[in-house]
């Protein structure tokens, strides 16, 4: 170590008085000497600049400043589904169904939807000037909105689907999750639930502990819950602690390809132990002790310290690139190559609808959204109860062909259920709130139909 960092010091001395030019040592060091030695280690180790310290620490704070507004994203067109009570877009008077034209004087009609994300981002870092273009409204309006510190809740949907079987899905894991969790339980029903099915998908982890009580939550006393494994030593385990009361209804855990860290620990436990079917696809495969540490001048090394594993030993972790280009790379030589891929295995595989070419064309084009804005404006006082008629099937139709979007009434019969429940979606989106319309979506997911099946066979 004293041998390499001499040699270090020395190049960089040399560099200080013979490069042709000055430069800048802390840019030189941050930006290319650490981040390129990190590099050499694994995809996950990185050195931490202030900058990116706090933004980390802000991350870990479960609060984010923003505006209270949630919003469609499209190439060139930012459209408002719904603000938050007492949030700034509410207070400057935003409306669902608005058109977000011009954002601190950038148009935003020729960004396409990856540069119109960091753009709406940068404008949270301060005043934001907006020019709005409301439905059946002849002007443009002018909005100043000032960013204010929001709550950013990981449990984010949670209802019945059924007497006695209820959805619940984790965003991520954050230092309330596992008292977010237990709260929305326990308001639909707790211990008298018959059964639960608990999305994880997109989950891309967050903080350990979280999952851990989460996990401890349908674990008995004293079960495993994870192994840890790291450079020398014997192997740590983690135990559900023999105070816990475990809620006992059936469960159903729902992955995907972005389930991820701290999100897989939960799903495998719940599957090692039995405790739970999983149904999706295969998660992502990150099974890394992540730890912090902070050094001087506002920075930190975000480094690998270990691996978990399940509770049966199953390593989580998916083999990183090929043989030696990382030191946590594992060479295929004697390993069983799907083991290689890493994350959980779903004890179902079910996948995402197959969309036709109509139902295609009608999301890309954003109609169902269009057609919902004008409908709520000429209807107010849309309750969730709300349900697209036969009238409103019909005017739907004619504004389609308004567009020049007329399907065959084969493709319309075909799809004519996808069609209603897309535009119930939208119009409760702006009529009732996001949370009303994310659950009409929920309902047909078939992964949550496929759980709720199952579920049901549990009961009888």
């Amino acid at each position: 170590m004293e041998r390499e960092a001499k040699r270090f010091v020395e190049v960089f001395g040399l560099l200080d008085r013979r490069f042709a030019e000055a430069f800048d040592p802390a840019a030189a060091i941050y930006g290319g000497a650490l981040p390129a030695m990190l590099r050499t280690l694994d995809p996950h180790s990185a050195f931490l600049d202030p900058q990116q310290f706090e933004s980390l620490r802000e991350m870990q704070r479960s609060t984010e400043k923003g505006f209270g507004s949630v919003v469609n994203l499209l190439p060139g067109r930012v459209i408002v589904l719904q603000t938050l009570p007492d949030s700034p877009s509410a207070r400057a008077g935003v409306a669902p169904g608005d058109e977000i034209l011009v954002l601190n004087g950038q148009p935003l009609a020729q960004l396409p939807v990856e540069q119109l994300i960091p753009v709406l981002a940068s404008a949270r870092q301060g005043s934001a000037q907006l020019m709005v273009r409301r439905p059946n409204f002849p002007n443009l309006l002018e909005m100043t909105l000032i960013p204010a510190e929001m709550a950013d809740p990981s449990v984010s949907r949670q209802f019945a689907l059924e007497p006695g079987i209820a959805y619940a899905k984790i965003l991520n894991f954050e230092a309330e999750t596992a008292a977010e969790l237990r709260a929305a339980l326990d308001a639909m029903g707790g211990e008298q639930l018959h059964g639960l099915v608990l999305d994880l998908r997109g989950n891309p982890g967050g903080v350990i502990e979280a999952a851990v009580q989460v996990a401890a939550f349908f674990l008995d006393p004293g079960d495993r819950i994870l192994w840890v494994r790291g450079r020398s030593g014997p192997k740590e385990e983690l135990l559900v602690p023999p105070s816990f009361e475990p809620y006992k209804f059936a469960l159903r855990v729902l992955i995907d390809g972005r389930t991820a860290s701290a999100a897989e620990l939960v799903a495998g436990a719940l599957q090692d132990h039995g405790r739970a079917r999983v149904l999706g696809q295969r998660s992502f495969g990150k099974g890394l002790v992540q730890s912090v540490f902070e050094l001087s001048d506002g920075t930190a090394l975000a480094l690998t310290t270990a691996f978990y594993q399940t509770p049966r030993e199953r390593a989580i972790q998916r083999w990183l690139g090929t043989c030696g280009e990382f030191q946590l790379a594992r060479c295929p030589e004697d390993e069983d190559e799907d083991a290689l891929r890493g994350g959980i295995v779903p004890d179902r595989a079910t996948r995402p609808r197959q969309l036709s070419e109509l139902e295609q064309v009608l999301l890309a084009s954003n109609s169902f959204l269009e057609f919902a804005r004008d409908f709520v404006r000429e209807k107010p006082g849309i309750g969730p109860s709300f349900e697209p008629d036969n009238p409103t099937l019909d005017d739907f139709q004619f504004y389609l062909s308004q567009r020049r979007i007329r399907p065959s009434i084969s493709e319309w019969s075909a799809s004519l259920e996808f069609i209603r429940q897309a535009l119930k979606q939208e119009v409760l989106n702006l009529a009732v709130g996001v949370a009303a319309g994310d659950e009409v979506e929920i309902r047909r997911d078939l992964a949550v139909l496929a759980a709720v099946e199952e579920l049901r066979a549990t009961v009888h």
